[in-house]
C-alpha cells in the first residue's frame, strides 16, 4: 500500500484523535463543489448524492452543495427558498446585484442539502475577461473551440467569486470547500491564487489522462511509470484540461482520492501523492427482517418481467420465472467500463446455455446514454401491446368471475361452454393476433443517431446476439439514465438494481468507485481472451445456481452492506477536514503527524465466510440441482449463517497499520 504522511493523533480512547473528537462544525462552513450536482453526468452525482445524508446530519445548516443550474434539472430536484445563513445569503445577493445568476435551495434528495446553483450561460460574456484572470492565476490558456473547459472556467470562475463573498461575511466562522474532479479545479485554483481563506480539498475519482490512455487500448497499469505525461495529453489534445487537473491537484491543502489503486494512478498521472483515500460509500437501508428487502426483489423484478413481456412479445417463448436479469450501467465508455469484454463473454454464455440445453434465459440490459433521437417506435408498441392485452384479460375476468359466482350461487358447477361464449373465443384469437410480430425483438430501446458506428450496436451485430428464438441470451440497450418518469421503463437506478439478479461492470480502467464485486475478473494479469473467459465462467456459474442459492448469496451481501455504508466510510471524509484545517489554518487546528500514513487507512475486508468467486462459494452453499423445486424446502438457518459472518467480518472501523516490510515499487502493486 501506498505510504505517505498522517495527520492523527492517538487519544486515551485509542482511537485516532481526529475520529475521537469531533469538528466544531457550528464554527465552520463546509462546501462542497462539484459539476454534478442535481445534474447526473456520472458515478460522482451517485457520491454526492448518497452522502449527503450523512454529512448533513453531521453538519446541519452549514453544510451547502455548489453546482450548475440547468432549468429541466431544478424544476424536478430542487425546491428553491432563500438562504437562512447570513454569509450565504449577502453572498447570493452580492452576485445577483453584480449580474450574475444564483439560485438557491434544497435538493430534494435523502438529507435535503443546500444547494447553490450558477447559471453559466447567463455569465458567459465574462469569458474572456475571467480566461485573462486564468492565465495571470496559472499560465493555462484554454482553446476557444473546448466549449466543456470554457464552461468549467465559468463554474470556477464563478465558484471563486461566490466564495470570496462568504469570507467576507463570514463572521469569523472558517470555510471549507471539497473540490470534485478537473471541473470544479479552476475554482480551487483561482480561490488559492486570490489568497482567500479557505481549506481546500480537492478529490480525483478518476484522472482524466487515465481514462484517455486505457480507452486507447493500452496496458496502462503496468506502464503506469514509463508514459511520458505531457506528450500523451498534448497529442490527445487535452493538454490544457490536463494542467488545470494537475494544478488544481497541487493548490490543493489536501489532496484526496477513492482507492489505493487510484491513489498511485494520481502520483504517476499527477505528480502528487494523495494525503488521504476517501473510499466511497452507500445509503444502507437496514431493514428489520429479512424478508424484507427480498420482497422489495420481487416487487421490482416484477416490474422489469413486465417490460420484457412487452419487449420480446411475439418471441415471448421463455419462462420469465427461470430468467435472469443482468445489467451493466454508467457512462458510454466502450473499453474503460468493460462493454466490450462483456458483450463477448454474452456470446460464449449463450453458446454454453444452448450447448447444454439450459432452459435459463439470460436478459442483459446496457444502461448506457448515448446520442438518440427518441424511443424505438417498436419498443413502444411492444408495450403499447402488452398493455392492451392486459385490459382485455382484465375485462374477460371480471366478466367470467360474474357468469361462474352466478352459476356458484345457484349451486350448480358451470358448463365452460356457457362461460366462454363465441364472442369470448373471438376476442381471445384477436388478442393471440395482435401478439405476433414478423421482425425480432429490438436491442435497444430507442432512435440511435450513430447507429452504423457504435460500439455496442456494431459488436451484437458481429456476435449475432439479435435476440433470435433460440438464443438463450438476449440483449436490450437502454441508452440513457432510468427515470421514475419514463413511459418506457419506469423505475429509478436504485429500483432497477433491485430488481436484477446481478450486475456486470468488468472494468479496466477502474477507480473503484462504485463496483466492489462478489467475483472479480482480472483485468491486469491476463490477456483479454482469459479475462473473458473468466467472466463467461462466473456468469455460466450463476445461471446454475438454484433459486435458494441465490437467496442465500443476497442475504449475505444485504449483511455485509454495512461495510460500505457512508456512516463508516464519512470517517475519511472527516479526516481529510481535520487536515486541511491544519494546514490552512496551523495556528488554530494543530495536528501531530503520527503512523500510520492517511493512504493505508483504508482496505476493503474480505470475509473468509463470503469466497471470492463461484468456485469457492459452492463449498458454502447447496449443491445446484437441475429440478430446483425439489431443494425449495430444504431448511437453512439464516441465524446460524449471520453469526458465522459476524465472526468472520474484521471491523472496518478503525485504520490499520500496515505491516512493515519492504516496501514495494510501484510495478508490483496488484489492482
Amino acid at each position: 500500500m501506498l505510504r505517505g504522511r498522517s495527520l492523527s493523533v492517538t487519544s486515551l480512547s485509542g482511537l485516532p484523535q481526529w475520529e475521537a473528537e469531533k469538528l466544531p462544525v457550528e464554527d465552520l462552513l463546509l462546501f462542497e463543489v462539484s459539476w454534478e450536482v442535481t445534474n447526473k453526468v456520472g458515478g460522482i452525482y451517485t457520491v454526492i448524492q448518497t452522502k449527503a445524508k450523512t454529512t448533513a446530519d453531521e453538519w446541519g445548516e452549514n453544510y451547502f452543495l455548489i453546482g450548475p443550474y440547468f432549468e429541466h434539472n431544478v424544476k424536478t430536484q430542487v425546491e428553491q427558498c432563500e438562504p437562512m445563513n447570513d454569509a450565504v445569503r449577502k453572498a447570493v445577493d452580492a452576485m445577483n446585484q453584480h449580474g450574475c445568476q444564483v439560485h438557491f435551495g434544497r435538493w430534494l434528495i435523502e438529507g435535503s442539502p443546500y444547494v447553490v446553483l450558477f447559471d453559466i450561460g447567463y455569465s458567459a460574456w465574462n469569458l474572456d475577461r475571467w480566461k485573462g484572470d486564468f492565465w495571470e492565476a496559472c499560465n493555462v490558456g484554454i482553446p476557444y473551440n473546448d466549449r466543456e473547459a470554457n464552461d468549467m472556467l465559468i463554474f470556477g470562475s464563478l465558484t471563486a467569486w461566490f466564495l470570496k463573498e462568504v469570507t467576507d461575511h463570514a463572521d469569523g466562522k472558517h470555510v471549507i470547500a471539497q473540490f470534485h474532479e478537473w471541473q470544479a479545479g479552476t475554482g480551487l485554483i483561482l480561490s488559492r491564487a486570490r489568497k482567500l481563506p479557505i481549506a481546500t480539498i480537492f478529490t480525483t475519482h478518476a484522472t482524466l489522462l487515465g481514462r484517455y490512455l486505457c480507452a486507447a487500448n493500452i496496458d496502462f497499469y503496468n506502464h503506469l511509470d514509463k508514459f511520458n505525461i505531457d506528450k500523451e495529453a498534448g497529442e490527445r489534445q487535452i493538454y490544457h484540461r490536463y494542467c488545470m487537473e494537475r494544478a488544481s491537484v497541487h493548490c490543493a491543502h489536501v489532496f484526496t482520492t477513492v482507492s489505493e489503486i487510484t491513489a498511485i494512478e494520481a502520483e504517476h498521472m499527477l505528480k502528487r501523492k494523495p494525503d488521504v483515500i476517501t473510499p466511497n460509500g452507500l445509503n444502507v437501508k437496514k431493514f428489520s427482517a429479512v424478508h424484507e428487502f427480498q420482497n422489495l426483489h420481487a416487487m421490482y423484478k416484477a416490474r422489469i418481467q413486465d417490460f420484457v413481456r412487452g419487449h420480446f412479445y411475439g418471441h415471448l417463448d421463455f419462462d420469465l420465472e427461470k430468467t435472469l436479469f443482468f445489467f451493466i450501467a454508467g457512462r458510454y465508455e466502450f473499453s474503460n467500463k468493460g462493454a466490450d469484454i462483456f458483450l463477448e463473454s454474452l456470446s460464449r454464455l449463450n453458446f454454453l446455455l444452448r450447448m447444454h440445453k439450459s432452459n435459463v434465459t439470460a436478459v442483459v440490459f446496457f444502461i448506457m446514454p448515448a446520442k438518440t433521437n427518441n424511443f424505438n417506435v417498436e419498443t413502444l408498441k411492444g408495450q403499447a401491446v402488452r398493455k392492451q392485452l392486459w385490459d382485455t384479460v382484465h375485462s374477460m375476468k371480471e366478466k367470467f368471475g360474474k357468469k361462474l359466482y352466478d352459476a356458484l350461487l345457484r349451486g350448480e358447477i358451470p358448463d365452460m361452454n356457457d362461460i366462454l361464449d363465441r364472442d369470448d373465443l373471438t376476442i381471445m384469437k384477436r388478442a393471440i393476433f395482435s401478439t405476433q410480430r414478423q421482425s425480432l425483438p429490438p436491442v435497444t430501446t430507442h432512435n440511435m443517431i450513430d447507429d452504423s458506428t457504435d460500439p455496442i450496436l456494431s459488436t451484437i451485430r458481429r456476435i449475432g446476439l439479435f435476440n433470435n428464438r433460440a438464443d438463450r441470451v438476449k440483449v436490450i440497450l437502454h441508452p440513457e439514465f432510468l427515470s421514475s418518469t419514463s413511459p418506457l421503463l419506469p423505475m429509478d437506478y436504485e429500483e432497477f438494481v433491485r430488481g436484477c439478479h446481478l450486475g456486470v461492470f468488468p472494468s479496466y480502467y477502474e477507480p473503484w468507485g462504485y463496483t466492489p464485486g462478489i467475483y472479480i475478473v482480472d483485468r491486469r494479469f491476463c490477456s483479454p481472451d482469459d479475462s473473458c473467459n473468466q467472466l463467461t465462467q462466473f456468469l455460466y456459474g450463476f445461471c446454475k445456481q438454484s433459486r435458494r442459492q441465490r437467496i442465500i448469496q443476497r442475504n449475505r451481501t444485504e449483511r455485509l452492506s454495512d461495510l460500505l455504508d457512508w456512516r463508516y466510510l464519512g470517517r475519511y471524509y472527516q479526516h481529510a477536514r481535520h487536515l486541511t484545517l491544519s494546514r490552512a489554518f496551523p495556528d488554530k487546528f494543530h495536528m501531530e503527524p503520527t503512523s500510520p500514513p492517511a493512504t493505508e487507512g483504508f482496505k476493503y475486508p474480505r470475509p473468509s465466510s463470503v469466497p471470492p468467486s463461484p468456485a469457492g462459494s459452492q463449498a458454502s452453499t447447496p449443491q445446484s440441482s437441475d429440478v430446483e423445486d425439489e431443494n425449495e424446502d430444504e431448511r437453512y438457518d439464516e441465524e446460524e449463517e449471520a453469526e458465522r459472518d459476524r465472526l468472520n467480518i474484521k471491523s472496518p472501523f478503525s485504520l490499520s497499520h500496515a505491516p512493515r516490510g519492504k516496501k514495494k515499487l510501484h510495478g508490483e502493486y496488484k489492482n
